[in-house]
C-alpha cells in the first residue's frame, strides 16, 4: 500500500509502487482498458497524488516499460559468468545474448505480454518521440552492448561481420523477442500431442548462432 516513509525515500518508495502496480494491471489485462485512477486506487492513493509523479498517462506507461526492461537488463548482467566477457569469444557473447531471449519467455512472460500490450498502445496513441525518450536510451545501453560484441567479432573473427552493425542488431532483436512473444501470449499452433516450446526457441535461437559463427 502507499508509502508512509519520509523525505527522499518516501518519493522513491511511491515511486515503485506506481510502477509495480501499473505493471500488474497494464500485463493482466491491456494497458488502453486501464486509467491512472486504477493504478492510484490500487495503491491507495488519490489519482492527484498519482499524477504528482507522472504529468500524464503516456508519461507513466512508458517509465513501467523502462523501468522492467532496466531490471531485465540487470538481472542479465547478474548471471554473466566470473569470467567477464572479455575473456569470452564475440560467438559466446552473443550466444549469451540470445540464450537471454529464452530465459526471458522461461521465466518472464509476463513481460512478453507486457511488451506487446505497450508497442500496440505506443503505435495506437501515436506516443511522440520526447515521450519515448526514456525507453530509447533504455534500448540504447543495449546497443552499446551489442557494439562491443560486434567490434570484438571484427577482430576475433567468431562471428561475421559483413552485415551493418543495426542491421544485425534490429534483425536478432527483433526475431528473438517476436517468436518468444509469440510462444508467450498463445499464438502458435498447439498439437494433440503437445509440443516442448523451450525446445522449439533453443532451435530458432540455433538457426540464428549458426547464420552468424564462422567456425
Amino acid at each position: 500500500m502507499w508509502s508512509k516513509a519520509k523525505g527522499e525515500e518516501n518519493t522513491e518508495a511511491r515511486r515503485t509502487e506506481l510502477l509495480q502496480k501499473g505493471y500488474e494491471l497494464f500485463s493482466s489485462k491491456t494497458i488502453e482498458a486501464i486509467g491512472m485512477r486504477d493504478v492510484a486506487k490500487a495503491v491507495g492513493c488519490g489519482s492527484t497524488s498519482a499524477y504528482r509523479y507522472y504529468g500524464s498517462k503516456p508519461d507513466f506507461v512508458v517509465a513501467v516499460a523502462t523501468w522492467k526492461w532496466e531490471q531485465f537488463q540487470e538481472g542479465n548482467r547478474k548471471r554473466r559468468p566470473t569470467v567477464n566477457f572479455e575473456g569470452m569469444t564475440a560467438a559466446e557473447i552473443f550466444e549469451f545474448y540470445l540464450d537471454s531471449f529464452l530465459l526471458l519467455y522461461n521465466n518472464q512472460r509476463d513481460l512478453l505480454r507486457f511488451n506487446q500490450f505497450f508497442n500496440v498502445y505506443v503505435q495506437s496513441e501515436h506516443i511522440d518521440t520526447e515521450t519515448l525518450r526514456p525507453y530509447q536510451m533504455m534500448i540504447d545501453r543495449l546497443k552499446e552492448q551489442f557494439h562491443g560484441m560486434y567490434l570484438k567479432a571484427q577482430q576475433d573473427k567468431t562471428l561475421r561481420t559483413n552485415e551493418p552493425e543495426e542491421k544485425m542488431f534490429s534483425k536478432t532483436l527483433h526475431l528473438m523477442l517476436a517468436v518468444v512473444t509469440r510462444y508467450a501470449v498463445g499464438l502458435v499452433y498447439i498439437p494433440e500431442n503437445r509440443f516442448d516450446a523451450m525446445e522449439e526457441l533453443a532451435f530458432q535461437k540455433e538457426l540464428i548462432l549458426e547464420k552468424y559463427k564462422t567456425m
